[in-house]
């Protein structure tokens, strides 16, 4: 036998390993339906795993005794008593002899198994063994995509009372119709009484829960399932629920609650007026249950049997007629509170539903031909597209440096060279910032800066150049005024030449820059 201490150091570590599994399983990557339902179920079997591990690992903590055994057979009696530490040495060193080699434990095994991928290469009938989750949905619910309600259309076409049978679209709107209330209030109230509508919900609701644990493995649906019960539990008591009155809350009816009426022990039936019993007593039906009473082979009934069933038999038909109506109308409150979370699902499936209604029988076949085959391989280039796409995404840059013609930061050398993480604000381009003195000195002849200048009534010319705000550009315009300058504003006259890139200069300047070969 292991050593209790040694079992919880083991578990200790065993917990820690599965966490980490399960944060790897997590952080797959999913692209598609079916890789983020199997991520799902695989970190819902870790957790199953790792909750396993803390409920032993808190029974070995609550044994208080055999810890102290434990404690006292390795600590020794005595200080200088070593027989317990060399027995286990020597039974150590045996077992290593015996087994040299490298043994992997079961737990290397499953954790193996959990963490990699269940997907391998081989054929199709491989693959589809491989993977457990295409045998958990059927073909019209695609991985959890679609909900497959053919079965719960007919049997609640077959409902009494309904009036004629709806369409299974219209069926799809009736259920998506849970937002505004309770489930299936469009039915009369005879017909969610009876026990074809009780087994019609308890499928519905059966094939809901289950969907739902299928499609969030992650999702503690049990525990959802207690909090809507508990809550149903008050408002029936209450008798709140809209549409479902509690027959026990509500007004008594019946003999055995005091009222008139006479029990019929030979039909097992109660008639709540005289002149009805008197008129069954000579049908048919009465008569021979009467003629099968009183045969010889039948079980005598005594006076007081009779009276008892009388009083018991109305009680026992009322209690199981109210437990028929409470669970058909827990199923409805549950069936509701679950498609309430699926109304996106029940959306897809109708355009499903009537994207398939509009496809011929070919092209339904070509669909389902295109989805048995399987998904291509990746090939090499485009798996080094992928790694490129995925680097480029990754490009460190925390000092936010401005990217070169490769798409990549340039240097930081280059970017302290230039000055570039200067910022040079221009109140005449309203407010535009430039980062470095090349690009501010450059955007003097830009055109966003000559619309500035010709918006405040001035020409861009040297005159003005380093000048970014309004008040000094207005200033200097007055001042070139009393100067005598008077060329500098007639605009009207002025002749203006525009480069390649756009920008807008007068002749001088542009001449100039012309001659110096910037233009």
């Amino acid at each position: 036998m292991d050593s209790v201490i040694e079992v919880q150091r083991q578990t200790h570590e065993e917990v820690e390993r599965l966490e980490r599994a399960l944060a790897q399983v997590l952080a797959k990557p999913s692209t598609t339906q079916q890789g983020k339902l199997a991520n799902e179920h695989k970190a819902s079997q870790i957790l199953d795993r790792i909750i396993s591990r803390a409920h032993t690992l808190n029974n070995l903590y609550q044994d208080e005794a055999a810890r102290k055994a434990e404690i006292d057979a390795i600590s020794g009696s005595k200080a200088d008593d070593m027989s317990e530490f060399y027995s286990r040495l020597g039974k150590i060193k045996e077992f290593h002899m015996k087994y040299p080699d490298q043994v992997v434990g079961g737990f290397e095994l499953e954790l193996a198994a959990l963490v990699n991928d269940d997907t391998g290469e081989g054929n199709d009938d491989q693959d589809e063994e491989e993977d457990p989750i295409s045998l958990l949905f059927s073909g019209e619910e695609a991985y959890g995509r679609y909900l497959d309600l053919y079965t719960h259309h007919t049997a609640y076409a077959n409902l009494k009372n309904i009036g004629k049978p709806p369409s299974y679209l219209r069926y799809l709107d009736i259920l998506a119709a849970t937002e505004y209330g309770l489930l299936h209030q469009e039915l009369p109230i005879e017909t969610r009484h009876s026990r074809e509508y009780e087994d019609y919900i308890t499928g519905l609701y059966s094939y809901l829960l289950s969907f739902a644990k299928k499609t969030q493995p992650l999702v503690n649906v049990d525990g959802q399932q207690r909090t809507w019960e508990s809550e149903f539990s008050s408002l029936w008591i209450d008798g709140k629920l809209p549409g479902w009155e509690n027959p026990s809350s509500g007004k008594p009816n019946g003999a055995h609650n005091g009222e008139e009426g006479i029990w019929c022990s030979a039909c097992q039936k109660h008639y709540s007026k005289q002149t009805v019993y008197d008129a069954h007593l000579t049908s048919k039906k009465h008569v021979k249950a009467a003629a099968r009473q009183t045969s010889p082979g039948a079980p005598s009934i005594t006076a007081n049997q009779t009276s008892h069933d009388e009083a018991t038999a109305p009680r026992s038909q009322q209690k199981t007629k109210e437990s028929r109506i409470r669970n058909s109308a827990l199923q409805t409150f549950l069936a509701t509170k679950l498609l309430a979370t699926m109304l996106s699902t029940l959306t897809e499936t109708k355009s499903n539903v009537e994207r398939r209604f509009s496809l011929t029988a070919k092209e339904r076949e070509a669909e389902l031909i295109e989805k048995a085959k399987p998904a291509p391989a990746p090939t090499g280039k485009e798996e080094n597209a992928n790694e490129e796409e995925e680097e480029e995404e990754r490009i460190y840059n925390p000092l936010k440096v401005p990217l070169g013609w490769d798409g990549k930061p340039i240097p930081y050398w280059l970017f302290k060279l230039h000055g570039l993480g200067v910022e040079y604000r221009c109140e005449i381009c309203s407010d535009h910032v430039y980062m470095g003195r090349k690009n501010f000195d450059r955007h003097f002849q830009e055109s966003r800066h000559a619309f500035g200048m010709r918006a405040l009534g001035l020409p861009n010319t040297k005159h003005f150049h380093e000048i970014t705000r309004i008040e000094d550009a207005l200033a200097l315009a007055e001042k070139l005024k009393r100067e005598g300058k008077q060329e500098i504003f007639q605009q009207e006259t002025m002749e203006e030449l525009e480069d390649d890139e756009g920008n807008v200069y007068d002749r001088k300047t542009y001449m100039d820059l012309k001659k110096q070969g910037l233009i």
